[in-house]
């Protein structure tokens, strides 16, 4: 069946509307399962994405502490040469796993030796400065696991919003549709049998009236 065009009403168009709605009731039962298990997923992302924040907090705190006090204890330029020096970026070993069929990527900081190594002698540093270095490599993995949570339930809503998309058009569109196809063949094909049933009743009166 075309939408937007005039239905034919034939027995063979109504039994493949029939094999349409059908399918479509199979594909809407679907759907509303996908949508039932994304919804359960975006709650587990959602609680483990709070205490992935949580964990960060207080560790993000003694961070900011102990920049703070290499700050006053070693000043701006020597904290700021310090930081020059240090890389960038760090690297990141990014793999894809799949959450209904959803294409999630799972962030882990490279083990490269590189990665471990201080950039900074000792000479010009204090405890400060090493308290913080310590703390931001230990806080990295955590920082990672909070972005890989976020970033899969925003992937996980925009599956859902696709999914409740298909699930209205079927729910409001496609299958009202079809029963409205059903019902118009089904009262033609009916009308057509009762114009029949009367013609074949009047062939018959005449034939036995000239008998």
């Amino acid at each position: 069946m075309s939408f937007g065009k005039r239905v034919v009403a034939t027995k063979i168009e109504l039994i493949k509307i029939r094999r349409s709605m059908q399918i479509s009731k199979m594909v809407h039962k679907i759907l509303d399962d996908k949508r039932e298990v994304l919804l359960k997923k975006i709650d587990e992302m959602i609680d483990e994405a709070n205490k992935a924040r949580a964990d960060i907090w207080d560790p993000l705190d003694d961070i900011y502490k102990a920049i703070f006090h290499a700050y006053l204890s070693l000043g701006t330029a020597t904290i700021q040469s310090l930081s020059s020096s240090t890389p960038p970026s760090i690297n990141v070993d990014v793999h894809i796993k799949r959450i209904v069929d959803v294409k999630i990527p799972t962030l882990e900081i490279s083990s490269k030796k590189e990665v471990q190594d201080l950039t900074y002698g000792f000479a010009d540093t204090n405890s400060s400065v090493d308290q913080a270095t310590k703390l931001i490599k230990n806080i990295l993995p955590g920082i990672c696991k909070a972005a890989e949570y976020e970033n899969a339930i925003f992937s996980l809503a925009k599956e859902l919003e696709k999914t409740q998309k298909l699930i209205n058009a079927l729910e409001y569109v496609i299958i009202p549709q079809y029963q409205d196809a059903l019902s118009f063949i089904k009262s033609t094909l009916e009308e057509r049998e009762r114009e029949e049933f009367v013609r074949l009743k009047k062939v018959k009166a005449v034939i036995e009236k000239k008998g």
